[in-house]
């Protein structure tokens, strides 16, 4: 089972940019659909990724789905090398991802990411509507499925604004 706070403390008192996206944000925005993991885009500047190697140091992160025992070294050098991480750690699983389809990159996401707090940290989060077009976007069939209940959401929250 995930452990959401202790992946968001690590990565906030690292001092990590990152948006939340996927499930996990959408979750956040109201929706009631079950994920296992929580998905963040990071900025991909020389520090950041530092930070988000730093972040992970204490959660034992390894690859998932990759056979036990399969060398794997998570550190700079490899974060320099990949863009996406689908990482199991001691406190779950968690995906770091450079960009994401119909979305992009942190800084292409960041004008529509929204402050909010969770478990007691704050961070940022996809606004519901940019979170609508990236999983039109992707296309996968969980994801088509979790946007007529993201719609739902932004149409009730139009009509109580108009009332």
């Amino acid at each position: 089972m995930t452990d959401y706070a202790a992946l968001l403390h690590a990565l906030t008192a690292a001092g990590v940019e990152f948006i939340v996206v996927g499930g996990a944000a959408a979750t956040s925005h109201g929706a009631t659909r079950l994920t296992l993991d929580l998905d963040v885009v990071y900025r991909r500047t020389p520090d950041n990724l530092e930070r988000v190697v730093t972040s992970m140091q204490r959660l034992e992160p390894y690859l998932r789905g990759a056979p036990p025992g399969l060398p794997f070294r998570w550190d700079i050098d490899t974060m320099r090398r990949g863009l996406n991480f689908t990482l199991e750690t001691s406190a779950g699983a968690i995906d770091f991802l450079g960009e994401i389809a119909g979305g992009g990159t942190y800084d292409s996401l960041r004008r529509d990411a929204e402050v909010v707090q969770v478990f007691g940290v704050e961070c940022l989060r996809l606004g519901l509507e940019r979170l609508i077009q990236v999983k039109r976007a992707a296309g996968r069939p969980k994801d088509l499925e979790a946007i007529a209940e993201l719609e739902a959401i932004r149409d009730a929250r139009e009509s109580t604004r108009e009332s």
